[in-house]
């Protein structure tokens, strides 16, 4: 009975285990996002680093996109937790504004 129990138990505090901790991908290293972010293993939280030493601080959680092995379905699974500044979520960014028909940009 003791073993069901433990069984159960750890089921249901499984999908605790791998959920997403807030981090600032904008301050954070790369040991800090791949602990703190769902599927990030070092190698990628490296890559998000490098990016941003490269190209300036992320100014939306999408915007990780641009980073190798990193996808939308990712940033996804993790949105509520990517903080771009202020602590807080990072949220979707703004579509690009089209002029009129005929205008130019």
């Amino acid at each position: 009975m003791n073993r069901t129990l433990v069984a159960l138990a750890c089921l249901l505090l499984a999908p605790l285990a791998s959920a997403s901790t807030p981090v600032n991908i904008n301050t954070a290293d790369a040991a800090t996002l791949a602990q703190s972010l769902d599927g990030v293993g070092m190698a990628k939280a490296q890559a998000i680093v490098a990016w941003r030493e490269t190209n300036g601080a992320f100014e939306s959680a999408d915007q990780l996109t641009q980073v190798k092995g990193i996808g939308s379905s990712l940033v996804d699974r993790n949105r509520e937790a990517i903080q771009v500044d202020g602590g807080k979520p990072a949220k979707r960014a703004k579509a690009a504004r089209r002029g009129k028909a005929g205008e130019e940009d």
